[in-house]
């Protein structure tokens, strides 16, 4: 903070008491000093009012790391209140952060507490509160200091997870342990079947009702239970429409962000390892791993995707995963280097699900509109290069929320386990 002012309301009763009791005494006018008389009183108490020493201010605010919807608050710390009444405070409007009160003016007395604004975050990514100006005003407003300018806070949004869920199962786990039934025979809970007894088996894995009623002594098989490899391939290039938040229209990168965020969870809390490859200019990647802290640094890498003008050269992008690792590619299909990067990591035989972020786009009414008939164009270009995809067996499916690839890890799950002819 500066130093303390005097008001105006202070220099306005300091000269009207002047004036009205020069005045009546001038001019021998008693009226002219009754009238002065309150503003003699205001304008003595208010220079009696004047605090001593000028108090430090700053922000703090609850929390650094939100998910989009939620919601953090700013508190005021001012080091001496001796002498100060009222606290006012302005918060400046930032894009995507929706304050409360709503214009972000609060004020109140110090007897009743400090003033608050509340801030939430309905678009994820890097916001900044807090950059406000913040104004002390003594007792009978005779002094203020300030307004003084506030640093500004910088604020992680992380994307909101929407509802999913998924009862498929990944279709080549790879893992040593975890939920997914392997192709494998081994030791587990999930029953594969009942078959005579061998050397080396169990005796506990004995099965007494079938070897009783045949007279030869059969096992029980299992199947082992393995965690799968998931990789997360992030389309960071474009972002088509209007992002309206949380509460408005997604555009194509919201939708994609999102949905990598509900898969990484999903998959992470049922014992996967995840990874996450960013298709951007300055794109990033994350190596797979599992546990609540992954998680954590994935939907950090997510909140950190910008989109810029610049494109990735097509012999920088490579979306190289280990055998028996899933390829999630969420992308609007929009850029020909990832299509075709795409449709190389399917004929090395990963298991890649094309997910459509592209969404319904509102057209032009104009059907003969240039931006129509371009728009028109780019569609007709997509829907071939996604039947292309689908030609070489590499599903495409839109992101609909919880259920989007049960159908399509079912169908990928059963493609694994057909014999596959090598030619030697």
């Amino acid at each position: 903070m500066n130093t303390w002012r005097p008001t105006p309301s202070l220099v306005r009763a300091c000269l009207l008491a002047l004036v009205g009791i020069a005045g009546g005494v001038v001019a021998g006018l008693d009226v002219l000093v009754v009238l002065a008389a309150p503003f003699v009183v205001l304008g003595v108490m208010g220079l009696l009012g004047r605090p001593r020493h000028v108090p430090e201010v700053r922000t703090l605010i609850d929390h650094h790391r939100l998910h989009e919807g939620q919601g953090t608050a700013s508190r005021l710390d001012i080091t001496d209140l001796a002498g100060v009444e009222h606290v006012t405070r302005v918060a400046a409007p930032a894009p995507h952060v929706a304050t409360r009160p709503t214009y972000g003016a609060a004020g109140s007395l110090v007897a009743d507490g400090l003033p608050i604004l509340e801030f939430s975050p309905r678009r994820w990514g890097r916001r900044v509160i807090g950059a406000e100006r913040v104004a002390l005003t003594s007792t009978w407003a005779g002094w203020r200091c300030g307004p003084a300018d506030m640093p500004e806070h910088g604020l992680s949004v992380l994307p909101q997870s929407t509802p999913y869920d998924s009862r498929a199962e990944v279709p080549q786990p790879d893992g040593l342990v975890g939920r997914h039934r392997s192709r494998r025979i081994g030791s587990g809970t999930e029953f594969e079947g009942i078959r005579p007894f061998a050397t080396g088996d169990r005796l506990k894995r004995i099965n007494w009702p079938v070897s009783l009623r045949t007279g030869e002594l059969h096992v029980i098989t299992t199947r082992a239970e393995q965690d799968a490899g998931v990789w997360l391939v992030v389309d960071g290039l474009r972002d088509i429409g209007v992002s309206g938040g949380i509460d408005g229209a997604a555009s194509t990168l919201d939708l994609t962000v999102r949905a990598a965020a509900a898969l990484a969870e999903h998959h992470v809390r049922t014992g996967d390892r995840v990874g996450l490859l960013v298709i951007a200019s300055d794109g990033a990647r994350v190596r797979l791993g599992a546990g609540a802290r992954h998680l954590h640094r994935l939907q950090g890498t997510l909140a950190r995707v910008r989109t810029e003008s610049r494109s990735v050269p097509p012999d920088r992008l490579d979306l190289g995963a280990g055998a028996g690792s899933v390829v999630y590619v969420l992308s609007p299909m929009l850029f020909t280097p990832l299509v075709t990067a795409t449709a190389s990591l399917q004929r090395s035989g990963a298991s890649v699900v094309v997910i459509d972020t592209l969404g319904e786009r509102a057209g032009s009414t104009d059907r003969l509109a240039l931006s129509t008939l371009a728009a028109r164009m780019q569609q007709v270009e997509r829907d071939d290069r996604l039947q292309q995809l689908a030609a070489l067996g590499c599903p495409v499916v839109p992101w609909r929320g919880p259920g989007t690839l049960d159908t399509v890890l079912h169908q990928l799950a059963r493609r694994a386990q057909v014999p596959k002819v090598r030619a030697r």
